[in-house]
């Protein structure tokens, strides 16, 4: 992967990796990461978007000396944040009984999540902003992150059960801790897509904001959180220890997720080809 050079004060040039998925801007005043996703060919976790990911993942981790307390996930395709897997590739794993491919693929989803649970060994604060829509991958990307924002026009939702699945890459684990199993269930089951002002009554999204405000509602909450930085960090200490998303669950999980989507028949691959076709000419959220 090409690496450029990129000026940190007080440390001088770093090599910074050249992504095509991905546009990484650091704002050195807040000490901030920004990391947007421009998925191509259609904004969803293709493996070139996750092994972009886990490169940056890598190169934060050994970047220890550079001075990054928040870093933050977001878009810049309009009106999507992601809209998860990749179902054109699980469809075709699937119909070739490539059951190693598929967990591989499952895998390489857990470990970029992971990595945001346990703040690349760092003290991170990560944000997820939604301004768009983030369904299926997408909406469990946006949960494992510390912070959740969203604009009111943004909307979130699990689909997976069109195509009789589930979602198989941390949702069930992040919805029980915030809104206890049995909602977690009815959620995941119903397929519905919500609005983010839904999701912040549900206690899922954590800050709500107006719509083509999402940036400074970061901002904001970043201003609040430096106040009382040791506070906030302790707090989210204490949910990891009361609520722990341990890498073990997050791989048990996928491995269901995976026997289960290798049962799948025809007409559900046949769902999956539809959602593919309509997610590459409109938001998906207006196809399910």
């Amino acid at each position: 992967m090409e690496t450029m050079t990129m000026e940190v004060p007080g440390i001088g040039s770093i090599p910074c990796p050249v992504y095509s998925q991905l546009s990484i801007v650091h704002d050195a005043n807040y000490q901030t990461d920004w990391c947007f996703m421009n998925g191509d060919p259609r904004p969803c976790f293709t493996p070139r978007m996750l092994d972009e990911l886990q490169h940056y993942a890598n190169h934060l981790s050994v970047q220890a000396d550079r001075n990054v307390k928040y870093r933050i996930q977001a878009s810049k395709v309009p009106g999507i944040f992601n809209y998860g897997g990749d179902l054109d590739l699980f469809r075709q794993l699937i119909a070739r009984r490539d059951r190693s491919g598929l967990l591989s693929y499952a895998r390489a989803c857990i470990n970029s999540l992971y990595g945001v649970l346990t703040h690349y060994n760092r003290d991170i604060t990560s944000i997820a902003l939604v301004q768009g829509d983030a369904l299926g991958g997408g909406m469990e990307c946006a949960m494992a992150f510390d912070v959740l924002v969203a604009e009111k026009k943004a909307r979130m939702g699990l689909p997976e059960v069109l195509f009789n699945l589930f979602p198989g890459m941390g949702a069930y684990s992040f919805l029980s801790r915030k809104i206890g199993p049995a909602k977690a269930e009815r959620f995941i089951m119903s397929g519905t897509i919500y609005t983010a002002e839904e999701l912040f009554e549900m206690g899922i999204v954590d800050v709500l904001a107006e719509d083509g405000q999402g940036e400074r509602a970061v901002y904001d909450y970043i201003r609040r959180e430096n106040k009382f930085r040791n506070g906030y960090q302790a707090i989210r200490e204490v949910r990891k220890t009361l609520h722990p998303v341990s890498y073990e669950e997050l791989l048990g999980v996928t491995e269901i997720w995976v026997d289960a989507a290798m049962k799948l028949e025809s007409r559900d691959l046949r769902m999956m080809e539809r959602l593919v076709s309509r997610q590459t000419h409109k938001p998906l959220a207006e196809a399910v």
